[in-house]
C-alpha cells in the first residue's frame, strides 16, 4: 500500500531479459533499511526487491507487468518515480494507493500556467466511468486531485494542475504532449461502481 508521495526519484540502469525483465534501479534511499521481498512503487506499479546494494535495488517486471504499463517505461535511463511501502502510523499526505495500474493515458498537453503546468491526459474509456472531478487519481506513482473531466465524442480527458514542488520532485516535471503515462484510479471508486453495478443487476 502507498500514499502517492513520491520520496526519490530512480534511474534505470540496467535492464536485462531474463525470464521477466531484470530491472536495475539506481536510487538515493539507504538500501540497508529495505528489505529483500520489500515493495518499492515505480512510477504507480508495485514492485518487489529481489536484489540490492549500496544506492540501486533490482526487480523484476514480468511480460503482464511490461505490457499493461506506459511504453518505454523501463528503458534503460528512464527516471522512475519511487516510494517505499506504507508503514502503520506513517502520514497519509495523498491517498491510498495499491501499485496497480489501471491503465495508460495519453498526454494532451503540458502548459505553463502562472507558476504551475496544466496538465491535459485522454484516459481510456475502460477506467473513464472511475474518474470524477475534485477526485483523486495516481499518475506514474503521483498523487494528484483531477481538476476537471471532459466527455466529448466518445472520449474523455481529465485537466490536472502541476505545481512547482510537484515538478521538481517527481518526473512530473519533463512531461510532454504524446507521452504515456500509468494511471490508477482512487480504489474508492472500485467499490463505488461495483455496488451501484449490483444495483442495476
Amino acid at each position: 500500500m502507498f500514499t502517492g508521495i513520491i520520496t526519490d526519484i530512480g534511474t534505470v540502469t540496467k535492464a536485462e531479459q531474463r525470464g521477466d525483465m531484470r530491472l536495475t534501479i539506481a536510487c538515493g534511499y539507504d538500501m540497508e533499511g529495505v528489505d529483500i521481498g520489500a515493495s518499492i512503487a515505480c512510477s504507480g506499479v508495485c514492485l518487489t526487491v529481489v536484489e540490492k546494494g549500496s544506492g540501486w535495488f533490482a526487480v523484476d517486471a514480468s511480460a503482464e507487468t511490461i505490457n499493461c504499463t506506459a511504453q518505454g517505461q523501463w528503458n534503460e535511463g528512464r527516471k522512475l518515480n519511487l516510494e517505499r511501502a506504507l508503514k502503520v502510523g506513517d502520514e497519509l499526505g495523498g491517498h491510498i494507493v495499491t501499485g496497480h495500474v489501471d491503465g495508460v493515458g495519453e498526454i494532451l498537453s503540458y502548459e505553463a500556467e502562472g507558476d504551475s503546468h496544466r496538465l491535459a491526459i485522454r484516459v481510456p474509456s475502460d477506467i473513464a466511468p472511475f474518474v470524477a472531478a475534485k477526485g483523486s487519481i495516481t499518475i506514474d506513482g503521483v498523487s494528484l486531485t483531477v481538476n476537471n473531466v471532459e466527455d466529448a465524442d466518445g472520449k474523455t480527458t481529465i485537466g490536472l494542475n502541476i505545481i512547482p514542488h510537484t515538478a521538481s520532485v517527481t518526473t512530473l516535471g519533463t512531461l510532454a504532449a504524446k507521452q504515456a503515462v500509468n494511471l490508477e484510479i482512487d480504489v474508492l471508486a472500485r467499490y463505488l461502481k461495483r455496488m451501484e453495478d449490483l444495483r442495476k443487476s
